[in-house]
């Protein structure tokens, strides 16, 4: 059964579409920890990120290390976080998450309520 990312993928979902190559695909998170929440995830549908073939593990991580970067020069938090939870959506995926402190990285912390302009501002800063 296609996923919630699957359906992004192919664009009948919308999204805040950070970054994508052949391969892989980030998009802001619509329930975020915290401004600037990314998910990152591969193309192909899989469920568990280590039942990626080698080939696409190191795709999307090669990925993910490029955004990293990138969303630490676009925000000035203490750190931008990676975490594999992998419980909400049954296809692999990472978050990376800026934060000031441990407690930000809680996924039981009530999520924030952002606005279009808020989404828009992220994405001004991660896509220029």
């Amino acid at each position: 059964m296609p996923s919630v990312f699957t359906k992004i993928i192919a664009r009948e979902l919308p999204a805040f579409i950070v970054a994508e190559d052949e391969n892989n695909m980030a998009i802001l998170d619509i329930n975020p920890l915290v401004l600037g929440h990314v998910l990152v995830f591969p193309k192909s549908e899989v469920d568990f990120l280590f039942d990626l073939p080698a080939d696409q593990y190191l795709s999307l991580m090669t990925f993910t290390h490029e955004l990293g970067n990138k969303m630490s020069l676009a925000f000035k938090q203490k750190r931008i976080t990676m975490s594999v939870v992998g419980l909400e959506v049954a296809h692999a995926h990472i978050h990376l998450i800026p934060i000031e402190s441990v407690y930000e990285l809680n996924f039981s912390n009530k999520r924030k309520a952002l606005t279009e302009s808020d989404f828009q501002y992220c994405l001004k800063l991660l896509t220029e």
